[in-house]
């Protein structure tokens, strides 16, 4: 198998929902990436927290979730105050959102993403990458490969291999698309029981 085939099929190994979101793409002058330990020392302060207050929810909720003296408004107040950090989590994530760096993702999934584009860019190519999830009230920082750069009528779809990116980001943005879909999925149903 060839290597950009390979690319590919990295690309293709996580299901991919179509859902518009902000990206922020900061083309790379580089014909490598940095090492994984250079990736996460170059990863702003804002998206390292993110990633900590997820795992650490994900965490939490599963140690109670086994607990079998549970009390409901014990849980109903925890996730209260989740829900406030999340909201101060967001707030802060949004400040990394560069409109000079501003585009929108046709889909995106753990291994990758389509991304509209005024003009195209060469294969094999790197950007920095900032996904902004605000149905997870999260974001994600990752460097990227151009893997296909198609021409769509007055712009380009450049698909971007996550080549650079943390285990716990990637299963965010599996737990992103399900959700998503799940929400598009909720939304169709209630609009069929209304036709009939």
């Amino acid at each position: 198998m060839s290597e950009q085939n390979d690319k590919q099929a990295q690309f293709e190994e996580f299901f991919k929902i179509a859902h518009p979101i902000s990206v922020n793409v900061l083309p790379l002058e580089v014909t490598t990436l940095p090492d994984y330990d250079e990736f996460e020392e170059l990863m702003p302060h804002a998206f390292k927290l993110a990633g900590q207050f997820s795992s650490i929810d994900t965490a939490a909720l599963r140690a109670l979730k086994l607990s079998d003296n549970q009390s409901d408004t014990l849980i109903a107040f925890l996730n209260a105050q989740a829900q406030k950090i999340d909201w101060m989590l967001s707030y802060f994530l949004e400040q990394q959102d560069d409109p000079k760096y501003r585009h929108q993702a046709v889909n995106f999934g753990g291994g990758g993403m389509v991304v509209k584009h005024t003009s195209e860019l060469d294969i094999g190519s790197f950007a920095e990458l900032k996904l902004f999830l605000p149905t997870e009230h999260s974001a994600v920082y990752c460097h990227g490969e151009v893997i296909a750069c198609e021409p769509k009528e007055d712009e380009y779809h450049i698909a971007y291999l996550f080549s650079r990116i943390r285990e716990s980001d990637k299963e965010l943005l599996v737990r992103a698309t399900l959700h998503l879909q799940t929400q598009q999925l909720r939304a169709r149903h209630q609009a069929n029981n209304k036709d009939t």
